[in-house]
C-alpha cells in the first residue's frame, strides 16, 4: 500500500509536524528501499548524491534553508511536474539500479531528509 505524501508546494505553508509526516511517508514510499540499495549498489549511490548536490545547489541559489518543509515541497513540487509530463509513480517493485531520474530525484530529497533540521 502506498501511502500518500503529497504537500503543499510552498514550504512555508507546512508546519514542522506536517512536513515530518510528510517526509516519513516519502521515506515509506521512496527512501527506505532505495536508500538501502544505494548503501550495496555504488552507481546509485553515485547518482543519488549527485542528485542532492544540484538540490543543495538549487536551494543555496534561491537563499532557501534546508528544513523538512523545504525538501518536502521540493518534492512535491517535482512529483507535480514529473506527472503533468506523464510519469507516474511505479505501481510495482522498482528496479533502484535502474531508476529513472524522478525516483532518483525523489530518493536524494530522503536522504537529504535524514540530515535537514525540521525547522531552519
Amino acid at each position: 500500500m502506498i501511502r500518500r505524501w503529497g504537500a503543499p508546494t510552498r514550504a512555508a505553508d507546512l508546519d514542522a509536524k506536517r512536513a515530518q509526516a510528510a517526509l516519513e511517508a516519502l521515506m515509506d514510499n521512496v527512501g527506505d528501499t532505495g536508500l538501502a540499495i544505494a548503501d550495496v549498489a555504488p552507481g546509485l549511490r553515485a547518482a543519488v548524491d549527485q542528485h542532492a548536490a544540484a538540490i543543495r545547489d538549487s536551494l543555496d541559489l534561491e537563499g532557501t534553508p534546508m528544513t523538512w518543509a523545504t525538501l518536502v515541497g521540493y518534492a512535491h513540487g517535482l512529483r507535480e511536474a514529473a506527472t503533468a509530463h506523464g510519469w507516474h509513480f511505479p505501481t510495482g517493485p522498482v528496479d533502484w539500479t535502474r531508476a529513472d531520474w524522478v525516483l532518483t530525484r525523489l530518493l536524494a530529497v530522503c536522504d537529504l531528509g535524514r540530515a535537514a533540521p525540521a525547522t531552519a
